[in-house]
């Protein structure tokens, strides 16, 4: 029986180029970033960057503390050999979010395409507990997954459609909605997908 890792190490294994998420540069995800983060020392983690081109994007804005996580090996081992030498300012993580203990604390979470694959509600609250322990106060969440109108498949599995306030309720009352926004992305293959974009901050029991 196959496992997650085994089904995305499968869906890497030929490349991302032509696969429906492929982005050849994430403006979205990096106009959201710099919103928030203009400092360019935060903490950063990408959960379920895999390929993505976001954290060399990133570094050439000038960010310096990244980490990208995914469950797979083969797309980390894509996005480190795009970068070459680069990668070694990356931290990378090869582990699956909902058994991942974050060990320290992040003032970003960036999410584009992760959290409609967890449809179980315990899936989804264990997603929510992992932002939850990740996350600092103060900090902002970027969660970006199919809109309502959107597919209800993703690379041969079902997936959990969300609006704005699906998002908001699964992050609780420690939250505030910063942006809301649905975003359509258009594949390489010239099929439009909505997606629901939200950007939220934690609040900060400090008061600042």
């Amino acid at each position: 029986m196959t496992g997650p890792a085994a089904h995305w190490d499968e869906a890497f294994a030929a490349g991302d180029e032509q696969r429906s998420w492929y982005q050849a540069r994430p403006a979205e995800s990096v106009d959201a970033i710099e919103r928030v983060a203009p400092d360019r020392d935060v903490a950063i983690i990408d959960v379920g960057g895999g390929s993505s081109g976001l954290s060399g994007a990133l570094l050439a804005a000038g960010y310096r503390d990244l980490t990208v996580l995914d469950i797979s090996q083969k797309a980390l081992a894509l996005a480190r050999s795009r970068l070459a030498d680069e990668a070694e300012s990356i931290t990378w993580i090869a582990a699956d979010l909902l058994a991942w203990r974050p060990p320290r604390r992040f003032q970003v979470w960036h999410d584009r395409a992760v959290l409609h694959f967890f449809r179980d509600a315990r899936d989804r609250r264990g997603y929510a507990d992992a932002l939850h322990q990740a996350l600092a106060p103060g900090g902002h969440a970027i969660i970006a997954t199919f809109a309502p109108s959107g597919p209800d498949r993703c690379s041969g599995l079902p997936v959990q459609r969300s609006s704005a306030e699906d998002i908001l309720d699964l992050l609780g009352s420690e939250f505030s909605a910063v942006q809301q926004s649905v975003l359509v992305h258009t594949t390489p293959s010239g099929a439009e997908q909505p997606f629901t974009w939200v950007i939220a901050r934690r609040g900060d029991p400090s008061g600042h």
